[in-house]
């Protein structure tokens, strides 16, 4: 059956985003393979104690700040090797805090600074930048605000240093709230995986590993070599290690060294931060990927994975690109199942690709406890899924070259179940990400009841399992926003104006989901009315083609008509010059005569005159066989003209103005929002 150039384009676009995904999703598991079977024994030297600047760049933290000088400043390590540089980039109430906490800490004999630099220029990139100006020290620890390291870290991470080429040994990340919620949850198994899989693997090769920004020890030597940090991108870690192992040198990652942190219980944090690592990835793949495939002295192999590691995330875009058309493809009935004959089979490869496979690589990373987490799995996927379009909107900014702005993943000091980030400063709001998320979860309802009418139920669960992630995230967003402002409030003023934009948040919340209901009672409505008649006349057009009964085909014919009256009630008419009308076509712009429903009536007709004619002659008679074939021709005939009509019946001009009209209502409530929020930030700059 031939198929027009728009689906065969919508065909192209799912095939090759399936077979890039897969391949992405074949080299994970790939890095599963080596990190169990290259298993390397980092060897250590007793190095004594050689000259260590911890450096702690900290923007606006005042819930964690403390936290972590107080574990630096308490690390088993002679004090006159050791220097600690607060890198304070604050503009709240965290300066004063950080000056109080550093001047206890001098006047208790150690040596640490409270720098300053009076901008933000370059951001966390700039603040190392600036801090590296003044360090002559051997080694170069650096932490985040969020992290607490252990008393022993750097008499267990420095004798690893052994060999002169290690220029960096970066240890593993722990989570030290990571049961506070589903959502910590997830993240926790999600950042072991890249540690213990990815992180793991590439460093008992020769491949190329990345410095996670933070639980790290880099030898001065070998940042001063590779050029220091740089600016340009969202991922200075992630850009100066690259740059640093295209020059030679040896980046080690320790699994048995744990740095506990603290995850976002935030949402709207954790798609900041998530945000960041996509978009600074893209950024350091167009930045570095040319001189790395030139670079002699780097293995085929390292090159190829350098290049799966910071293009990985035009997964997402791809995720979105098959969900848009997965019901597309479904409705114009193009079979995607892996063998014809067996529809079953394709869940079953999804899911061994899929959950299957990572269930093998859950139990090779926790052996024992790997049960407790594997649980966790439906609620990754979920959350992966949800996160696809956050994480594509960040990918299209770096692609596009948007100009960079370093938005920190803020902490709240959260430890335990009972601690609350609600009340606190530097909660977010969501984002107009959140609005294409219920988009991509109303469109997801689309597609189950196209796959259920269409015949496919196979592929329900796979779109079911999306659109639960898009919902489930862009109702975080809203349930997770507050209205809080960084500084201490110093009027009752300012405490009301936090109150109305609560107040008016709460309303923006109602409109949305009355909207959303709205929404979603007229997509479901508009596809009864103009989609799934067209479903029933192409089921009924089967029904003729496979049959050679008089009557069966007249009670198909009658079906059909009923359908067919009701699909062109709600079509535009084109007239002649003598008010004749002769068209009535879904495509309203170069209308065409195979979707003309006037002509497709017209056959219908000519068939039940002829299947009225041949009822009565013998099936011996060649009159008999010769009118059904003609039947069986036209029937062949208008279910491709149906076909070709049906993704037109989606963009008439009535849906594109409902469309427009329902999501500039949505945009007008986040523009209301947005337009709160900065009123709030004007007045903590005053």
């Amino acid at each position: 059956m031939a198929v027009n150039p728009f689906t065969q384009l919508v065909f192209d676009l799912f095939i090759v985003s399936a077979i890039i995904i897969t391949a992405y999703t074949v080299n994970f598991y790939y890095l599963a393979f080596i990190s169990r079977t290259r298993k390397e024994s980092p060897s250590t030297v007793d190095w004594g104690t050689p000259s260590v600047t911890i450096q702690l760049p900290i923007y606006n933290e005042k819930y964690v700040a403390k936290r972590l000088v107080d574990a630096v400043c308490n690390m088993d390590y002679p004090k006159d090797k050791l220097r600690i540089m607060v890198c304070d980039d604050s503009d709240d109430d965290t300066v004063e805090l950080l000056r109080d906490v550093v001047d206890d800490y001098k006047k208790q004999g150690l040596k640490i600074e409270h720098v300053r630099r009076g901008t933000r220029k370059g951001y966390k990139a700039g603040a190392l930048k600036h801090a590296m100006r003044t360090t002559d020290t051997d080694l170069v620890a650096i932490f985040d605000a969020d992290f607490i390291p252990p008393v022993w870290f750097l008499k267990k991470a420095i004798p690893h240093f052994a060999k002169s080429n290690i220029g960096l040994v970066q240890c593993r990340w722990g989570h030290v709230n990571e049961n506070y919620s589903t959502i910590t949850q997830v993240q926790a198994l999600s950042i072991d995986f890249h540690f213990l899989v990815e992180q793991k693997a590439k460093s008992n090769s020769h491949l190329f590993m990345n410095f996670n920004g933070t639980a790290g020890i880099w030898r001065r030597e070998c940042i001063e070599d590779a050029g220091g940090w740089h600016t340009a991108t969202l991922v200075e870690d992630l850009d100066l290690s690259y740059r640093a192992q295209m020059k030679g040198w040896k980046c080690l990652f320790l699994p048995n060294i744990v740095v506990d942190a603290e995850l976002p219980a935030q949402i709207n944090g954790a798609k900041r931060q998530q945000f960041r690592w996509a978009k600074g990835s893209i950024q350091c793949a167009i930045k570095l990927l040319s001189g790395i495939g030139l670079k002699r002295n780097v293995g085929i192999e390292a090159k190829i994975q350098a290049f799966i590691q910071l293009t990985r995330h035009i997964v997402y875009p791809l995720v979105l690109i098959q969900f848009l058309t997965l019901p597309i493809l479904l409705a114009a009935e193009i079979n995607l199942y892996v063998v014809s004959v067996l529809p079953a089979l394709t869940i079953a490869t999804y899911l061994a690709m899929g959950p299957g496979a990572y269930l093998i690589v859950i139990h090779g990373m926790y052996e024992k406890s790997w049960k407790s987490k594997a649980k966790l799995l439906p609620a990754l996927l979920v959350y992966n899924a949800g996160m696809s379009v956050n994480n594509t909107v960040a990918v299209f900014d770096a692609i596009l070259g948007k100009k960079n702005e370093f938005h920190r993943t803020p902490k709240y000091g959260i430890v335990t179940k009972q601690d609350d980030w609600r009340d606190k400063a530097y909660n977010l709001p969501f984002t107009q990400t959140t609005l294409l998320e219920i988009f991509f979860g109303v469109y997801g309802i689309v597609g189950i009841f196209i796959a259920i009418f269409s015949n496919n139920p196979v592929f329900v669960p796979i779109i079911l399992l999306q659109a639960i992630g898009f919902f489930y995230i862009a109702y975080l967003s809203l349930a997770h926003t507050r209205f809080k402002r960084n500084k201490s409030s110093k009027t009752g003023m300012r405490t009301k104006k936090e109150k109305m934009a609560n107040t008016i948040y709460k309303l923006s919340m109602f409109g949305i989901l009355a909207i959303i209901i709205f929404g979603g009672y007229m997509a479901i409505s508009g596809y009864n009315s103009d989609i799934y008649p067209l479903d029933r006349i192409r089921g009924n057009l089967d029904g003729i083609i496979s049959s050679s009964d008089p009557d069966a085909i007249h009670n198909h014919l009658v079906a059909i008509q009923t359908d067919l009256d009701v699909v062109m009630e709600n079509l535009p008419d084109t007239v002649n010059s003598e008010g004749e009308v002769i068209s009535r076509n879904p495509v309203w712009i170069f209308g065409t005569e195979s979707t003309n429903f006037i002509r497709i009536q017209n056959d219908i007709d000519t068939m039940f005159s002829n299947v009225g004619e041949i009822s009565s002659v013998s099936k011996d008679n060649s009159a008999y066989h010769t009118g059904m074939l003609d039947i069986n021709s036209r029937a062949s005939i208008l279910k491709i003209n149906i076909m070709d009509a049906t993704p037109y019946m989606y963009v008439s001009p009535e849906n594109m103005m409902f469309s427009v009209v329902w999501i500039a209502a949505i945009i007008g409530i986040f523009a209301a929002l947005k337009r709160k929020k900065d009123q709030l930030s004007k007045s903590d700059d005053e």
